[in-house]
């Protein structure tokens, strides 16, 4: 069996994500699997080391193309670090959802801090996060050195476990069209820059009160 097809990454994507979703479970070995699709082994390892790599590129993959995408739409200078934030986490969760199937076999059933495939996705959210211009506020402009060294990781940390959450919150969302998965992303986002910012506390309520009724009364 010989492809008409150029073999690249983007193709093996393609040729895998088909391939779980026909058969839910990876395939038996990458020899075959280059072999059922018309193209040598080795092509494959030009891109990927193991299907597991294809996994966990997938995710990254998405958020780039996301963060790209964000890009074409923003005007640079123009907004705020949380607008920047909201749009690309928006745009990506569509694309999950676009994919839900897929992104599902590949997050499984496990916790998702526990599960390997979100290693390369945790390296493409930390470079966004690291570009985003949180100095606008004024607590940021008064710290010293070290503080804001500090400030910095935290926030990288904060923020992938509050990704984390909005992937939980969609990937159990029975919502029409996933719409509390939206809500559950701009809620979060809000109170936390709101708190950065040194607002009223007001926003935290609502969301105490959003995040009980999704616990309880679904």
């Amino acid at each position: 069996m010989e492809n008409d097809f150029k073999v690249t990454e983007e193709k093996i994507f393609e040729l895998y994500g088909e391939f779980l979703l026909n058969h839910s479970e990876r395939p038996k070995n990458v020899y075959r699997f280059a072999k059922n699709n018309g193209f040598e082994e080795q092509e494959f390892y030009d891109y990927f080391a193991s299907f597991e790599q294809i996994e966990e590129k997938m995710l990254s993959n998405l958020f780039y193309k996301s963060i790209e995408l964000a890009a074409q739409i923003e005007h640079p200078g123009q907004i705020s670090a949380k607008e920047e934030l909201l749009n690309v986490y928006f745009i990506f969760f569509e694309n999950l959802t676009m994919n839900r199937s897929l992104i599902l076999m590949i997050l499984g059933k496990y916790k998702l801090r526990s599960t390997k495939n979100l290693r390369s996705l945790r390296d493409a959210h930390k470079n966004f996060i690291q570009t985003l211009n949180f100095n606008e506020w004024e607590m940021m402009k008064n710290m010293k050195g070290n503080v804001r060294e500090f400030q910095e990781k935290s926030r990288i940390e904060g923020l992938w476990l509050h990704f984390l959450s909005c992937i939980e919150f969609w990937r159990n969302d029975t919502s029409q069209s996933f719409e509390k998965t939206d809500l559950f992303i701009e809620k979060t986002i809000d109170t936390g820059f709101e708190l950065i910012d040194n607002e009223p506390l007001r926003k935290v309520v609502d969301l105490g009160k959003f995040l009980w009724k999704e616990k309880f009364r679904r």
